[in-house]
């Protein structure tokens, strides 16, 4: 068995936002009788959409610049 371990809370910051009624709304009802609060659930869907953005950043770079590319040598 593993040591037990007192978990660290991230440091927080308050942060005040406005959502459109029709959001929260949605939000609430796929919530509703589960385990969690508007609060994680933003949360987790804002990490979700940074995860989800670094990663189209970086396909989009190595599109733009492919690691096996190599310019084309024309002195022969």
């Amino acid at each position: 068995m593993g040591k037990f371990k007192i978990p660290v809370v991230p440091a927080t910051t308050n942060k005040s936002i406005r959502f459109p009624n029709d959001i929260i709304e949605d939000v609430q009802e796929l919530i509703d009788g589960k385990p969690c609060t508007f609060t994680a659930f933003t949360i987790e869907a804002v990490r979700s959409a940074i995860r989800s953005v670094k990663e189209e950043s970086e396909e989009y770079k190595v599109q733009q610049h492919p690691a096996d590319s190599k310019p084309e040598n024309n002195d022969k």
